[in-house]
């Protein structure tokens, strides 16, 4: 006799779905929801309790081809059923609809042996499996990413110190001539070579300092981080601007550079606060700090159990176009003025720290998402 697994139950022998990097369920052919791993849980971005309390029909924009393609299956029309859908994420997890290839097959529960034993049932449910279209185009994009700031970085850090010692000796030539001549306006002139070159100096200066110190390891925790960027930017910008916080305190402590962290933090929410100078002067510009422990997470082509996530959201006007594909890059800034190091020294901390920094950005929204692996 079959056993009886309702909704909300944990499946026996199924564990081995939590290591998977794809979403899988077992649903009944009604949309009941018997099991949910936690790569659906951390995509869709609610707990498995909660997705076990609900339909799976309710998870996709359109239910009617889940329905049919389930009923199918359970019924031993077709052994495997697969289509395209589009699984609807929770409103603060991910923006839109996330484009999904769904894959219904057979499976047993119950009998004897417990779920999966033998003599167990076909028909009373069915294995459904999500794979993100686009996962392996982020995966492939993530590394061509981590790739081209290594590329750059070295580049970047040999060119400064080719740059430095011309610097130096031009720099001294300067004031060795202002004690030489004669006259304001000749000793202006060896003024601005001076101050440009104490300008580029200090370029030079701010592409060397990931490269300058030695990692401080010690115990770090995120949301100590986020309170001191926050207190930072609220001291620059104490009017019109909110920066709200949304903060998963399970968290724990990890191992890295606390400094490295808050500075890469910084980057990210000062440049978006500066983006938001129209809003701040309307008052109503926002950044939201938001927390969350993703699972089973690929960085590259290292795949790590637990992992860290620190969303930075804001309702500005969004990425331009123009540099939205190169923002990480060094000297490429989309707002007049910046020196484009900000980012390009934020993914160098983070990396440091076997992570990587994504983006996602439309005007009115715009998602800087931080990824660490957690111990």
């Amino acid at each position: 006799m079959a056993a009886i697994v309702k909704p909300g139950d944990v499946v026996p022998g199924f564990e081995a779905f939590d290591q998977l990097a794809t979403m899988v369920a077992i649903v009944r052919p009604d949309g009941r929801c018997l099991l949910a791993n936690s790569a659906l849980e951390n995509v869709i971005g609610l707990s498995r309790r909660a997705l076990q309390r609900s339909n799976a029909f309710e998870w996709l924009a359109d239910a009617a081809p889940l329905g049919e393609h389930a009923r199918r299956v359970a019924a031993n029309l077709v052994a495997t059923s697969r289509f395209d859908a589009h699984l609807r994420r929770h409103a603060q997890h991910g923006q839109g609809e996330l484009p999904v290839h769904v894959i219904l097959s057979q499976i047993d529960l119950g009998g004897p042996g417990g779920a999966g034993g033998p003599g167990g049932t076909r028909g009373d449910a069915v294995l459904l499996e999500m794979i993100e279209i686009e996962q392996q185009t982020r995966q492939d994009r993530e590394e061509r990413v981590q790739e081209l700031v290594t590329a750059h970085k070295e580049l970047v850090r040999n060119l400064a110190h080719e740059i430095r010692n011309p610097l130096g000796g031009i720099r001294g030539a300067a004031q060795l001539l202002e004690l030489e001549i004669e006259g304001r306006e000749l000793k202006e002139y060896t003024r601005v070579i001076v101050h440009e070159a104490d300008r580029l100096q200090a370029l030079v200066d701010r592409l060397l300092a990931p490269h300058r110190r030695a990692p401080v390891v010690g115990d770090v925790n995120i949301h100590e981080v986020c309170e001191r960027v926050r207190a930072l930017v609220l001291a620059e910008f104490p009017r019109g601007l909110t920066v709200r916080r949304d903060y998963d305190i399970s968290i724990p402590e990890f191992r890295g550079d606390r400094e490295q962290l808050i500075q890469a933090v910084l980057n990210i929410v000062h440049n978006a606060a500066q983006a938001l100078v129209g809003r701040i002067a309307a008052g109503d510009a926002r950044i939201e700090l938001r927390t969350r422990v993703a699972r089973q997470v690929t960085v590259g082509r290292q795949r790590f159990r637990l992992a860290l996530e620190l969303h930075i959201q804001d309702n500005g006007p969004g990425v331009p176009d123009t540099v939205r594909d190169r923002i990480f890059q060094p000297l490429v800034s989309g707002r007049e003025g910046g020196s484009g190091l900000g980012l390009t020294l934020a993914q160098t901390f983070v990396q440091q720290h076997q992570g990587i920094i994504e983006c996602e950005s439309a005007p009115g929204r715009t998602v800087f998402k931080i990824v660490i692996p957690l111990p």
